[in-house]
């Protein structure tokens, strides 16, 4: 008896939830919100970077530098977001960002370490970037208050921490100041009573060799090309 009174509580409480989730689901929130011309928001993002390297032919001849391996750490990014409508599936978008942190680093390992230096070096490229992504926005049908999307774009960066121009930078990899890339991602929207919240994951991929190559540089001359690459989290807010 006990044993069937308790599976008629557990039905009973699966019954009154679902019963609750369907009625939250029947209150569509903001229904005229794909109707509007445009639209604004706000971004919070984590990234984490990385450096795609070439070796240059100097590599081989090189006797000091053993091997040499990329890394970065993650950063944060403050954006703003406009969004143009053109159809009900097709959207434009433009979202700015300051993109902070993410410092770019290169580890050395040396086989003769000149004086003063460690057989293992660590080299570190400080990096703050204004980013420029202007993408397109392919949406789903809305679910109530849900709908996938996925994008894709092109981005123009520029770094203001870059070191292209310092002088007297022996142990330096100078970057290039600018940058441009193609970048793609899927995200969803959740229609809020006052606010649309999106999560979205992106990736970045530079196709424009930042490395400002100088053969007479130790650490920059075994370096061919040198490509930026990114993976963006992001969280939009939208009005």
């Amino acid at each position: 008896m006990h044993h069937l009174l308790r599976k008629q509580i557990i039905l009973f409480i699966i019954l009154l939830g679902t019963g609750s989730v369907l009625k939250a689901q029947k209150e569509i929130y903001r229904e005229d919100h794909d109707q509007w011309p445009y639209y604004f928001g706000l971004t919070l993002a984590y990234n984490k970077a990385s450096l795609h390297t070439t070796k240059h032919e100097a590599f081989l001849l090189n006797d000091s530098i053993q091997s040499v391996e990329p890394g970065a750490s993650g950063g944060i990014a403050l954006g703003l977001l406009a969004t143009l409508r053109m159809n009900p599936y097709i959207q434009l978008r433009a979202n700015p960002q300051l993109i902070l942190g993410g410092a770019k680093y290169f580890t050395y390992y040396l086989k003769y370490p000149d004086t003063g230096e460690q057989d293992v070096e660590k080299k570190t490229l400080p990096s703050s970037i204004v980013s420029f992504p202007f993408q397109l926005k392919f949406n789903s049908d809305r679910i109530n208050n849900f709908r996938v999307y996925m994008m894709g774009g092109v981005k123009y960066d520029i770094d203001l921490a870059s070191n292209s121009q310092a002088r007297n930078a022996q142990d330096l990899v100078k970057l290039k100041k600018f940058d441009f890339g193609i970048e793609g991602g899927i995200g969803f929207n959740f229609y809020l009573p006052f606010v649309t919240v999106s999560p979205e994951i992106k990736f970045s991929n530079g196709l424009t060799n930042i490395h400002s190559r100088d053969p007479y540089l130790k650490y920059s001359s075994i370096f061919d090309k040198i490509q930026s690459r990114m993976i963006v989290f992001s969280i939009h807010l939208e009005d």
